[in-house]
């Protein structure tokens, strides 16, 4: 069963100072062992919002990282009069490659699923993670994705498919959340803070990271006046990304 999504844009969610009281209680993420990160993620601008300090840093220690979007992020603004889905697909695939260049990255790998149906075809990707896995297969391993419990189905679906792709290999899965940040508190019962852990950027990493964000100005920009197309990322949900530290599941 997919679960509905917990995601009311319409509200301003949890305050980001909240949740930076309980970053700072986290015990930091090791990096001991890496030699290759994959980051999985269901549309583009997710493998930045998660993610972009750590693909930073692996690229500054000169390991290879190959990142993957499963869907195009076509169905980011439903209804909207500047632009049809096909159009925001288009927008949004050249942002994700303006965004990895940023990070010092080869474009993302496409699934080409259909945004908002991932659940649907989870057994597909699934299929073509664990041909990405076998692809990238080196001692070191890592592989990066949205929580499993993210609120959103599409991330919760992807969340799966990585899980399911990196069993019974050397693969180490982390779990980054993206809209946890909105909808939950620190005291919530589904949030996992024992498995928590804090990675603490250099401002190098952070600078590459913001250069990145910004590419995506589809998401964090009004495409018109009209309600419909307004910011998915307006600036009280950036501030959750933008921070020092990024957070990840264990």
């Amino acid at each position: 069963m997919v679960a509905e999504p917990l995601i009311d844009l319409a509200a301003r969610g949890t305050p980001e100072r909240t949740w930076t009281r309980w970053r700072n209680r986290r015990p930091e993420l090791s990096l001991t062992g890496w030699r290759h990160l994959i980051v999985v993620a269901p549309h583009p601008d997710d493998e930045v919002l998660g993610v972009g300090g750590l693909i930073a840093l692996a690229r500054a220690h000169g390991l290879p990282v190959t990142v993957v979007t499963v869907t195009d992020g076509e169905a980011s603004h439903p209804g909207s009069p500047t632009c049809s889905p096909a159009e925001l697909a288009d927008l949004r695939v050249a942002e994700s490659r303006r965004a990895a260049a940023e990070l010092g990255v080869e474009p993302p790998i496409r699934l080409g699923i259909e945004d908002g149906k991932v659940a649907a075809d989870e057994a597909a990707v699934t299929e073509a993670l664990s041909r990405v896995l076998t692809d990238c297969g080196r001692a070191g391993a890592w592989c990066a994705t949205t929580w499993r419990r993210d609120g959103h189905p599409d991330h919760e679906a992807v969340g799966r498919a990585a899980a399911a792709a990196c069993a019974g290999t050397a693969t180490r899965l982390l779990e980054f959340p993206v809209w946890m940040w909105h909808w939950a508190t620190p005291e919530h019962p589904v949030v996992p803070g024992s498995r928590a852990r804090a990675l603490t950027l250099p401002s190098t990493a952070l600078d590459a990271k913001l250069r990145a964000i910004s590419q995506f100005q589809s998401q964090i920009l009004p495409m018109s006046e009209d309600p419909a197309d307004q910011p998915i990322l307006p600036p009280h949900v950036l501030d959750r990304f933008t921070g020092n530290t990024e957070t990840y599941f264990v």
